[in-house]
This record gives C-alpha cells, structure tokens and sequence, in this order.
C-alpha cells in the first residue's frame, strides 16, 4: 500500500503536538470521520413554521426543552453567546476550503453556524478529560459507502477515492505542526447510511470495516490506535429482522473483530419527527440538535473510557 505520508515519519506520527503552547504539553488529536451524520445536520436556531416545525427540536428549543437541556448549560456563555472553546481545536474541509479555530457550533457541511454535529459535544468530553489541548480533525462527506467511496486498500478493488482524501486531510491538518508536539489518540468513525440501502455492501460491511482499522493504522503507524465506532442509530430501535436492524448487527460484529476498538449503540437518542426540525429527514435524525448532541457526548465518553484503560 503507498504511504500518503510521505514527509511523516512514524516516530513524528507517536507524538504529539501544537504551534503555540508549552514544549512539555502533547496535544491530543482526534479523527472524526464519516459520511452526513458526521457532518451534522442537527439544527442550531432556525425556526420557520413551515421548514423547520416552528424550531421543535433545535439546539436552542432543546436547551430549554429537551431531556437533555441541564446537560447543555456548557454551550452557552452567561450573555447567551454559543461557547469558543480555545483549549479545543478543530478543523474541517469544506468545499475546498479549510475552516480551522476554536470549538464552537458551526463546523458542518454547511460553512456557517446552522447546523451541529458529534463534534460539538464530543470536543467538550475529551476536552474536560484532558489537561493537555485537543485538537479534532473532521473528514466526512455526505452519501459516501464504505463499500466503495471509503473502500480501504485491504479490501481489494480500487481503493476509495474518499479513502485516500480523508488520509490526505488528516496529512494535511497535521502538516503545519512541528514534529514531536502531537499525539493521534481516537479514530471515530460515524458512517452507514449508504451501506445499509446498497444490498451488495451489507454482508462486506464487518469485513470492510476491519480492513478500514487496519489500514489506517498502518498509514499512521499506530497499530494500537483506539477505534470507537458509532451504530447508525436513526429511527431508534429497529424492526427484527429489517434492513437497520441487519445493518446494524454488520456495524457490531465489525467491531468486535478489530482489536481496541468500541461499538457505541445510539438508537436511544432518536427523537420524533413532531420534536424535529427536519420532520421529513430521518436518515439525518430529523434534524436533531439533542439527537447529534448525545452521540457526540457517547462517543467521547466511550473513547475517554478506552484511554483510561
């Protein structure tokens, strides 16, 4: 397999890093990867009668409404402005365009501060976990299979050509850094939806999802690097026997084949479409701004676990 690293070395790669702050401080990266719902289409603010059911299930009617609003009281400062967090960095491509800064709402497929995804409350668990600073470097696409858009080189066939961009973009994001200042500690991988609705790639999903741990290990030079794999939780508890309820057990049995790696169960976050925004887009969780929040908040609580140990 070509090593799209050329310039890392993998003594470079098992350090950790950051421009600005103290030698001794390692930040601590995370890899956020996945199609749409790794994106994030939770909705922040809007509120239209007709498009967005009068903001039912938006971030700001979820903080004072939702199960889950006491948990949400971080996201906002004391004048009500949406929480910079400078110890929390991210950066995200978008359309050609990298959009690099401190944690905050925003950083989705949409280039402004309308939507949400896992991000939001993932950076705040592991970046309260942490005393050192964080960086996240997210790379997901909307309506990309593993089956053939992220196909890793392990699996056979012609390598995914979103495969080799979300590699490249990790590359790139870590480029700017000075070697020995940053630690690769997560890859988080949110993905399914196409996969689930190809009939093909349902019964190679376990396999190909093992082959994705193995191969970017292998390109990071990290064979023991956490993997912490979210189910494709829309719609909440699936039918026996139907396509999610298939898929999902593809999405499990995956995961219990790659060594130190975690399956995140998140059915239980679904929300009704009439609390949704988005009451026509199931695949996206309805736009659920509480959806989006609590996987964000199982995925970083899961990988936190899995550094403990």
């Amino acid at each position: 397999m070509k090593n799209i690293f050329p310039r890392l070395s993998v003594g470079f790669l098992l350090v950790a890093f950051t421009p600005v702050i103290k030698a001794a401080e390692k930040t601590k990266v995370f890899i956020l990867a996945g199609q749409s719902n790794m994106q994030g289409q939770g909705v922040v603010s809007m509120d239209h009668v007709d498009h967005y059911n009068g903001g039912k299930g938006n971030l700001v009617w979820s903080m004072e409404h939702s199960k889950s609003k006491d948990m949400m009281k971080h996201l906002r400062d004391e004048s009500g402005k949406w929480v910079e967090r400078e110890d929390v960095e991210i950066s995200y491509k978008v359309r050609e365009k990298v959009r690099r800064g401190p944690l905050t709402v925003g950083y989705t497929g949409y280039g402004s501060s309308s939507h949400i995804g896992p991000e939001l409350q993932f950076g705040h668990v592991v970046g309260d976990h942490f005393e050192e600073p964080v960086l996240l470097i997210k790379t997901a696409w909307g309506g990309k299979s593993l089956y053939q858009d992220f196909r890793p080189p392990s699996s056979g066939g012609e390598t995914g050509e979103y495969y080799q961009k979300m590699m490249e973009e990790v590359r790139d994001a870590l480029s700017a850094y000075k070697p020995g200042t940053f630690e690769i500690v997560g890859f988080i991988w949110m993905q399914g939806w196409n996969d689930m609705v190809t009939k093909e790639a349902v019964p190679e999903y376990a396999d190909n999802l093992v082959n994705l741990a193995k191969d970017v290990r292998k390109e990071l030079g990290l064979p023991e690097l956490p993997f912490v794999i979210g189910e494709l939780g829309n719609g909440g508890p699936a039918k026996p026997g139907s396509g999610m309820a298939t898929f999902r057990k593809a999405q499990e049995a995956g995961a219990q084949n790659i060594k130190k790696a975690s399956f995140v169960k998140t059915a239980e976050f679904a929300r009704p479409a009439k609390i949704s925004p988005n009451v026509g887009h199931g695949h996206h969780w309805y736009g659920n701004a509480e959806s989006y929040f609590l996987v964000g908040d199982a995925l970083g609580r899961q990988v936190v676990e899995m550094l403990k140990d």
